[in-house]
């Protein structure tokens, strides 16, 4: 077993631009990792094995981050059905297998807290998955993380490799996505309240009835917990990422109607989908391991908050 250790190893960040990628890139440097190679998609197209291997064997890379995937929220991931599920089947197929044939000494595998049950036991376990029905709004997403998680376990059972996975409860945080259309519930709320206080809109219309249970991550805490095990663990078990506490959609709103100082009402649209009831992870395991979470959802949202509304001064 290989841990990430040596300060000038070369460590592949695949998907190093995106929000759990930069996060990871920005984590690495901190702790003074000089070779860290984040290429953009557009200078390396992981959906193409042609390009993914030639990469490799160019560059060569010893320890693998793969934080690269198609991502968004309920609209999207049911919209684009067989996008979400061949675009993210490619890409980890790609990295996993080219990491294996280039002798990557470790990669880490991101997957999501989607891969468990919609009605699995609270909090959700890691053994969990497979135990049940996936939520059908994100089936394909889900689908093709379970799949990653279960190349990243064949390829150590098979081949030794020191391949290891990790499921990250929601995130947000810096270089989050804003898009309306495609967004999470957390950067999507941020976004609706800002204009709507930049522009005294009445009030903000939020998705369903405010009742399901969410967790939220900040991202440089997960970038953390990506290099904490990378630098000390190498077990087969995948473990849960996340804070180990939840929040319901209608509280998270109000405190982000709160950070923005947004003084008009909410609205509840009932007649758009909430998704899975409740998603809590049970992070008992990384806890065991001496790995907590250390920003709180305050904190953390009003930091971003500040970012979005500094960027985003224009609107005004």
């Amino acid at each position: 077993m290989s841990n990430l250790s040596d300060k000038n190893a070369r460590i592949f960040v695949a998907g190093g631009r995106g929000m759990v990628g930069s996060a990871i890139v920005r984590a690495l440097r901190a702790k003074g990792y000089t070779n860290v190679l984040a290429p953009s998609s557009a200078e390396l197209d992981l959906t193409s094995q042609q390009q993914t291997q030639e990469w490799f064997g160019q560059h060569r890379p010893e320890y693998v981050f793969m934080a690269a995937a198609k991502v968004g929220g309920i609209l999207a991931n049911n919209t684009y059905r067989a996008d979400f599920l061949y675009l993210n089947l490619m890409i980890e197929a790609n990295v996993i297998h080219a990491s294996h044939i280039y002798g990557v000494k470790k990669m880490l595998f991101l997957g999501s807290s989607c891969i468990y049950p919609k009605l699995a036991p609270q909090p959700l376990k890691e053994e969990y998955l497979l135990t049940g029905e996936l939520e059908y709004t994100n089936e394909p997403y889900a689908i093709a993380k379970i799949a990653g998680i279960k190349l990243v376990e064949s390829y150590r059972k098979q081949y030794g490799s020191d391949f290891i996975s990790a499921m990250p409860t929601n995130l947000y945080g810096p270089n989050d996505n804003y898009d309306l259309s495609n967004s999470h519930v957390l950067p999507a709320l941020i976004r609706k309240f800002h204009e709507a206080k930049i522009s005294n809109a009445p009030s903000v219309t939020i998705w369903g009835s405010g009742s399901p249970l969410r967790e939220f991550l900040h991202v440089d805490d997960l970038a953390q917990a990506c290099l904490f095990l990378m630098e000390v663990y190498n077990g087969e078990d995948w473990l849960n990422i996340g804070v180990g506490e939840d929040i319901s959609i209608k509280d998270l709103a109000l405190l982000v109607k709160e950070i923005s100082g947004f003084e008009g009402e909410l609205v509840f649209d009932t007649s758009k989908p909430d998704g899975t009831p409740r998603k809590l992870m049970d992070v008992s395991k990384i806890h065991a391991l001496s790995w907590k979470a250390s920003i709180p959802l305050r904190d953390g949202i009003a930091a971003v908050y500040k970012e979005y509304a500094q960027a985003h001064t224009a609107l005004s």
